[in-house]
């Protein structure tokens, strides 16, 4: 399934996309995992972009989705596709995250401003990746959207998506360089997107700059994230970490594993027990 090809791209574009990498099995493993998401809310449920048309929730890095991902990991072909793009045998499973976005009566849902996802990640790396998923047909124009090879380049301060501006920083301390405004001339950067059909995967490094597009009116977007690291994967503090903050994270099952690896020390080997090893 995976050509040196899909190797390369990785690598170097950043992203690949994987045509019919998942059978009508693996898809509805991979919806029930979903599901479970949409039913079981953690503390990173929210409604996304408020004020703007249409719907448009997410979730993220719930601790208690560890099990119900069990099947996604060990019964689909995704691990294994992650361990061949990166040429690796080690994947450890990090974090899920659900999104459901639906265009408005009349216009479409906004799209989701351009950002990495890393600047809001303890943790840096080659051997790191993202699983998307979308349960959904998409045309190129609905689909997600990526700025070629801009995993290699500057990370930046992340996006506080405010509809109103999304370059404002998520932290503002001038440790990271401001988001530049890439939708307002799009024409400057090299964008790629994909045509998805159900069973398809696009799999990205989380330092790529990527942006959803709008929900058409009277369309939803059921998509799947699924993030995983490797084994030249280090803790990465971020603008606001100090070594007293580090110290006060705790162990009670709402912590996830991926808040403790901060205690390990910016730089040390991203590890925790509670990361499943899947490959």
């Amino acid at each position: 399934m995976i050509t040196r090809s899909h190797i390369d791209d990785f690598r170097h574009r950043g992203v690949v996309h994987i045509p019919a990498a998942l059978d009508a099995t693996a898809i509805e493993i991979a919806r029930a995992a979903y599901d479970w998401s949409l039913a079981h809310p953690g503390r990173g449920a929210a409604q996304l972009l408020p004020g703007t048309p249409g719907a448009f929730y997410g979730d993220l890095a719930n601790p208690a989705s560890f099990d119900p991902y069990t099947e996604v990991n060990t019964k689909t072909p995704i691990a294994g596709i992650v361990a061949e793009l990166w040429q690796k045998p080690d994947v450890w499973f990090m974090y899920e995250q659900v999104f459901r976005k639906t265009g408005g009566e009349a216009e479409a849902a906004q799209r989701t401003p351009w950002h990495q996802d890393l600047p809001y990640l303890p943790v840096a790396g080659n051997d790191l990746a993202v699983v998307w998923i979308s349960f959904d047909p998409l045309t190129t124009e609905e689909s997600l959207e990526f700025i070629v090879g801009s995993h290699i380049g500057p990370l930046y301060d992340g996006s506080r998506f405010d509809p109103r501006d999304e370059t404002l920083p998520l932290y503002g301390t001038g440790d990271l360089p401001r988001l530049p405004a890439i939708q307002a001339d799009r024409s400057q950067y090299d964008i790629v997107s994909f045509p998805i059909t159900v069973g398809d995967l696009v799999v990205f490094h989380p330092a790529m700059l990527h942006g959803g597009a709008p929900t058409k009116p009277g369309r939803e977007r059921h998509t799947l994230s699924l993030r995983y690291f490797g084994e030249d994967a280090k803790v990465a503090w971020r603008p606001g970490d100090t070594a007293a903050r580090v110290a006060q994270i705790g162990d009670g099952p709402e912590v996830h594993p991926m808040t403790r690896a901060k205690r390990l020390g910016e730089g040390a080997s991203f590890r925790d027990p509670g990361f499943p090893k899947v490959h």
